[in-house]
């Protein structure tokens, strides 16, 4: 990952953006100042968002190849060529179940921040305890759960995989700091602690807006447009 790295500060000196200044000139000061270790996947998505978003006709074909896959935040998204849907009904996210609010927070190590654009949730759930009994993911669900806030620990790698037929990740902000939204319906698989992508869970997702925040990562999904998903987020309390 440190050749990786390298490799990306040398390629920000030839970017050329005349369309986008000041979004390179952030990038190119986030790729040369000094960062901790876990920024080093941040690295790599936020220079494929701005890969793609600059590159000209010339090298496109780059910018396809490196735009198959964008992880950010905690979540995996893959472009295929083909199709991919799910088959027969998901299974819950593991050792999921519902709990009381209060009784979420005692089960998980992070805040959980309610989205004052949305209220109080009508159901909470978390899932995936470690050995301590620890939960992974804690879930705020609105509109009888057509309308989600997952929210998991950012220090515990990727936790959810999205693999969509069509380019559809774009590079937004949400108070100030990088976020990706996903417009459209992809498959969302979950990711176990040791990296397996478990299919068993993969259900069609409607669209979807990932960001992080103090070492919490968050997936917004619904039927919302993308001011409407990044409105909702900023208004995390």
């Amino acid at each position: 990952m440190d050749d990786l790295e390298r490799e990306l500060r040398d390629l920000s000196s030839w970017l050329e953006t005349p369309d986008a200044p000041d979004v390179t000139a952030r990038v190119r000061a986030r790729l040369t100042a000094p960062r901790r270790r876990r920024w080093r996947a941040w690295v790599a998505a936020a220079l494929v968002a701005l890969l793609v978003a600059v590159l000209p006709p010339g090298r496109a074909a780059l910018a396809d190849a490196v735009a198959q896959l964008l992880r950010f935040a905690g979540v995996t998204v893959v472009t295929s060529s083909a199709p991919v849907l799910p088959t027969g009904t998901p299974s819950p996210l593991p050792t999921q179940r519902t709990a009381a609010l209060d009784e979420a927070q005692r089960a998980v190590r992070f805040p959980i921040r309610l989205p004052a654009k949305l209220g109080p949730p009508e159901q909470v759930l978390v899932a995936d305890p470690d050995d301590t009994g620890a939960c992974r993911v804690a879930t705020l669900l609105y509109r009888g759960g057509a309308l989600r806030v997952d929210a998991f620990d950012g220090r515990l790698d990727v936790a959810f995989h999205k693999q969509s037929s069509r380019p559809g990740a774009e590079w937004v902000h949400v108070s100030g700091g990088f976020a990706v939204w996903v417009g459209g319906p992809h498959v969302l698989a979950y990711v176990d602690r040791s990296g397996e992508v478990r299919m068993e869970t993969a259900r069609l997702a409607a669209s979807t807006l990932i960001w992080q925040e103090a070492d919490v990562s968050y997936r917004l999904e619904g039927d919302l447009t993308k001011a409407e998903a990044i409105e909702i987020a900023r208004s995390l309390d």
